[in-house]
């Protein structure tokens, strides 16, 4: 039994209840993430896997512009 019940076949997107796809026989996956939890067992797992407390991911997050450059841009864009 899947984990979700809603399913969306990788080949054709075809939506479903079942695991494998009743229209093309092809492999379906949960249609949405699972849901979030603030009592996630798992947090600190996920946060060493992806090395989350280092200045390397950090840098590579985008930044956002300065509020007064957006400002200063929607005025312009009028």
């Amino acid at each position: 039994m899947a984990r979700q019940l809603l399913q969306q076949c990788v080949q054709c997107k075809a939506w479903t209840l079942l695991r494998d796809c009743p229209h093309c026989d092809g492999t379906a996956n949960a249609a949405a993430p699972m849901k979030w939890s603030p009592e996630d067992q798992r947090a600190s797992i996920r946060r060493k896997m992806y090395n989350i407390e280092s200045e390397d991911w950090l840098n590579s997050l985008p930044e956002l512009e300065k509020i007064s450059e957006t400002r200063k841009n929607r005025s312009e864009e009028e």
